[in-house]
Parts: structure tokens; C-alpha cells; sequence
């Protein structure tokens, strides 16, 4: 009987190490702390640097640039835009860019997802840095990306920091990411599941804990040092009847359209201008001061789209615009969000899609106001359903952005409805756009989530990371033989040796092509594929 009790406690003392590693569990909490005075620390430089441009922090940033002198409205985005440039590309030249710009949530999926789970802390740093610039001085872009991205550097410093395991790195990963948006918008839960919906892609036992702890923390943080975290003012709007679910479900398939033009016109601009920036040679750290010369123009006629656009979406959300302004907006706030985006003048589309979403759903309702005045629900209810509906279908994030919502009204009622919207426009977007905005960024780079847990081991396993590697004097390979690079994927791999009814091909340097520096086995690369798929189905389910 004592040896099985003993037998019983080691057993569970294992299994309580693999579901609660404490050191992941201390450092979630700390990751809690640090990156919620890192993005109280990014709101309030935000907030400095719109002061300073134009007289008003970045949630009164409109009712600043009207009170300015009509040509230092325009010279502050253009050289903001100028400041950003040099940001990137000196960045670039020091190596602690890839390229000249910007990194986001889709960089921290892209840690995720490939060995061995890494965001550059000097490229957070300067994300971050460029951001304070580029949304203080105006750029139509949303602070949530690049603090997600400050979230990912913080908790991948701790991971090396520490010496962690791939996995905890991951799990690190999404409490960053959860802290970020916990403290961006008082909302834990929102942080929690965004984190686990988007980053993490499971809600694996031994994530769940960790990610929730750090996300509480940062929300904590935030509430002990800012009287009020919240973004918007959200006026008593009455209550909601029961015509209000349907008319819910028509604001999704609008917030649908709406997001799926903010998609492809925002997709296709960036591809436009990646053509142009070759066939032209432009420098690419011109880019933002293009962007920054339209963002001038703009701020002479609206400049509620300038910056995150808190104040014009709180203005939506209140009644404050007619439906003709309302239109004017949203057609004018597509564009330049698209323009900033293309043109390397900010990141993140979080707030974007907030702003579109309170503006949608605001004139679905004065257009029902107009034609059955009495049977609807107050314009207010309609912006606050559209602020998540858009949002979420653009973001792929239909739970956390629910949440989020509800964090913010604590309306249940509205929260059933916007159920209902987001379902239907995450729908019709997908339909229609074939994926999210993350995932499409992730696409151009070469990663098709869609395959799930197995297609994203053959995308991310390199062939460097199988091979077994071959003496400095190997013999030249001869010309017309099969041949991988070290920068193949696993799957390229396998495919070329199926395709040449081969059982091994050699590995040669990517300069040159007939030096031989390794060899990879049809054998080993599905040995290490199986392992790695073993590892991820256990990662995912415990």
C-alpha cells in the first residue's frame, strides 16, 4: 500500500511538472508586470508625441490639428513620416531590421509557430520606437500591433534569459501577447483568449494558466496607474428588444463587406507598391513620407482619421455625426489606413478596425432610425455591435474581440447580438478574402496556417536543421545533380526527393552552389518530422 501511494505522488508530482512548470508560471507574472508598465509606458510616449505635435493627446488628437495653423497641421505628419524613414532604415543598416519596416502580431504568430519561438528584442525596441513617432504624428494605424510585438520581445528575453525549452518559449509568447492587450484595453479576459485564439492557436491546459496570470497582471498594472484605461466613453444607450438580434445579423453582413474592402484594397495596395519600390529601385525609407504627405492633406479636411481615431470612434459611438459625415469618414479612413499600412507608416490594424466597425454600425442604425424609427435599438447599441464585428472578422479573432466588447459595456444583451455579427462577418470576409489579416501577411511570407499543426512543421523545419553536415573539403558537386540549400524547408525537401526518386540529396551553400556542406536522408527528415509532429500534438492537448 505505501509503495503505491508513493508510486501515486511521484506519478502526480510529474504530471503537475509538465501541466505547471513553476518557472513559467513565476515569469508569466513577471512578463504581467513589465509589459504593462511597457505599454503604459508606449500609450503615454504616444500621447506625449501627439501633445507636442499638435497640442492634444492621441484620444483628443482631432480637436488639436483644428485649433492649429493649417500648414503645421500638414508639415507634422510629413516629418513624422521623414523620422520614421530614418528610424527604419538605420534600423536595416545595423541589422536589427530585416528590412526597412514595420513588425507586428504577425511576426509574433510567425516566433510561434517556427523553432525556436524568437522576437528580436532590439526589433521590438525599435517597433516600439517608430510607433511612438508614427501614431504621435498622425499615421491612420492602431497601437495594438506593436505593443503585442513589445509583449513578444519582453517575454522572449526572459525565455533566453532563463534558458527555457521551446515550448515554454511559445507559452511566453502568448502571455506577452496577452499582457499587451490586457493592458491596452482593461480587458483580461479579451487578452487571455486573444492570445490563446491568435498566438497560440490551443487552449491547452498547460498554456491556459500562465497566459491568464500574465494577462490579470498587466490588467492589474494598468488599473493601479491610470485612473481610467478605458478607450471610449460609452454613453447610456436604453435597452435593446427583440427586433435588435436581426437587425444585428444585417449590421454582420455590412461589417462583412466593410471588412472585406479594407482587405483587399489594403492587400492589394501593399503588393502594388512592393512592385513599384522594385521595378523603380525606390528606397524604401521614402515610403512613410509619401504616406505622411497624404495624412497632411487629409488633416486639413478630416483629421478625425488621423492617429488611432479614439476620438471620432467615441464621437460615433455618442451620436455625435450625420450619416453623410459618418459615410465621408469611413470611405476616407479606409484609404488612408491602407496608404500607412502600404507605406511602411505604422503598423497594426486593431484600432482600424474598431473605428470602422463604431462608424459602420453607428449609421446601420440612423438608417434604421430613419426608416423604423422606434423599433430599433439606439444608434449607440449598432456602433458598439460594429466596433466588434468589423474588428474581428479583419483581426480572425471573433471570441477575443466579443470579449472585449463586453469587457467595455458589461452589456449581455449586446453581447448575444454581437455574436451573432461577428459570426456572420468573420464569415463572409473569409468567404470572400480566403483569410484573415494576419494570415494573409503570414501567407506572403510563405506560411499557410490553413494545413494546421503538420503543414506549418514542414513549412518551418529547415533543411539546416536536419542535415547532417559534410567536411570543409568535400568534393565540388558537379553540375545537373539534385541539390538542396540549407534555407529549404522540410517539406520542399521531401518533395524534391520524391520528385527525383531519391533517398538522400546533398546540401549545398547558398552562394555557392557546388560547394557541399551537408547531407539530408529521406529517413532522417521523417524522423524529425514524426517527433516534431508528436511533440505538437502533445503541446496542443495538455
Amino acid at each position: 500500500m505505501r509503495v503505491r501511494l508513493l508510486l501515486w505522488l511521484r506519478h502526480a508530482r510529474q504530471r503537475a511538472y509538465q501541466l505547471a512548470n513553476y518557472k513559467v508560471w513565476i515569469l508569466s507574472a513577471l512578463i504581467g508586470v513589465v509589459v504593462g508598465y511597457g505599454v503604459i509606458g508606449f500609450s503615454l510616449a504616444i500621447d506625449w508625441m501627439s501633445a507636442l505635435s499638435y497640442g492634444e493627446g492621441r484620444i483628443a488628437m482631432a480637436s488639436g490639428i483644428r485649433d492649429l495653423n493649417p500648414a503645421r497641421a500638414w508639415i507634422v505628419p510629413v516629418v513624422g513620416g521623414v523620422a520614421v524613414g530614418a528610424l527604419l532604415y538605420i534600423a536595416k543598416q545595423l541589422k536589427w531590421l530585416p528590412e526597412v519596416k514595420f513588425q507586428g502580431v504577425a511576426e509574433v504568430i510567425e516566433a510561434r509557430a517556427g523553432p525556436p519561438g524568437h522576437v528580436s528584442f532590439r526589433a521590438g525596441m525599435v517597433n516600439t520606437a517608430a510607433a511612438v513617432v508614427a501614431l504621435g504624428s498622425g499615421a491612420s494605424a492602431g497601437r495594438e500591433g506593436p505593443a503585442v510585438l513589445l509583449g513578444g520581445a519582453i517575454s522572449t528575453a526572459m525565455s533566453e534569459r532563463w534558458g527555457l525549452s521551446g515550448k515554454d518559449a511559445r507559452t511566453l509568447l502568448g502571455c506577452g501577447a496577452a499582457a499587451a492587450v490586457a493592458a491596452s484595453f482593461n480587458a483580461p479576459i479579451a487578452g487571455m483568449l486573444f492570445a490563446l485564439e491568435v498566438i497560440l492557436g490551443n487552449y491547452a491546459l498547460s498554456v491556459f494558466g500562465p497566459v491568464a496570470l500574465s494577462s490579470i497582471t498587466a490588467a492589474v498594472i494598468a488599473r493601479i496607474h491610470l485612473t481610467d484605461v478605458r478607450a471610449f466613453v460609452i454613453p447610456l444607450y436604453g435597452d435593446s428588444g427583440p427586433w435588435d438580434i436581426p437587425f444585428s445579423a444585417a449590421l454582420g453582413i455590412v461589417c462583412g463587406l466593410v471588412a472585406f474592402c479594407f482587405l483587399l484594397l489594403t492587400s492589394s495596395l501593399q503588393l502594388w507598391v512592393r512592385r513599384q519600390v522594385v521595378r523603380f529601385k525606390v528606397e524604401q525609407a521614402l515610403l512613410p513620407p509619401i504616406a505622411g504627405m497624404l495624412m497632411g492633406t487629409i488633416a486639413l479636411f478630416y483629421p478625425e482619421v488621423l492617429g488611432v481615431g479614439y476620438e471620432a470612434t467615441t464621437e460615433a459611438i455618442q451620436g455625435s455625426y450625420t450619416l453623410a459625415m459618418l459615410t465621408i469618414l469611413l470611405i476616407v479612413k479606409l484609404g488612408a489606413t491602407a496608404v500607412c499600412l502600404s507605406c511602411r507608416f505604422g503598423t497594426g490594424v486593431f484600432s482600424g478596425g474598431i473605428f470602422f466597425g463604431a462608424i459602420s454600425g453607428a449609421a446601420f442604425g440612423a438608417v434604421l432610425g430613419i426608416f423604423i424609427p422606434g423599433l430599433s435599438a439606439d444608434p449607440t447599441f449598432y456602433a458598439m455591435v460594429g466596433m466588434g464585428a468589423v474588428s474581428g472578422a479583419i483581426l480572425g479573432a471573433p471570441i477575443s474581440t466579443t470579449l472585449i466588447v463586453f469587457e467595455l459595456t458589461g452589456d449581455y444583451q449586446m453581447t448575444v447580438a454581437l455574436m451573432i455579427a461577428v459570426g456572420i462577418a468573420t464569415l463572409i470576409s473569409q468567404t470572400f478574402f480566403g483569410s484573415s489579416w494576419f494570415h494573409w501577411q503570414l501567407g506572403q511570407r510563405g506560411y499557410d496556417l490553413s494545413e494546421g499543426p503538420q503543414g506549418m512543421i514542414l513549412q518551418t523545419i529547415r533543411v539546416r536543421d536536419v542535415m547532417r553536415s559534410m567536411p570543409e573539403d568535400s568534393s565540388p558537386l558537379e553540375e545537373g545533380v539534385a541539390r538542396l540549400r540549407p534555407d529549404h524547408s522540410l517539406g520542399e525537401a521531401l518533395a524534391r526527393m520524391r520528385d527525383h526518386d531519391r533517398d538522400g540529396m546533398p546540401v549545398t551553400d547558398i552562394d555557392d552552389r557546388s560547394k557541399v556542406i551537408g547531407y539530408i536522408t529521406q529517413v532522417r527528415a521523417l524522423a524529425v518530422y514524426n517527433r516534431a509532429l508528436i511533440e505538437s500534438n502533445i503541446e496542443h492537448h495538455r
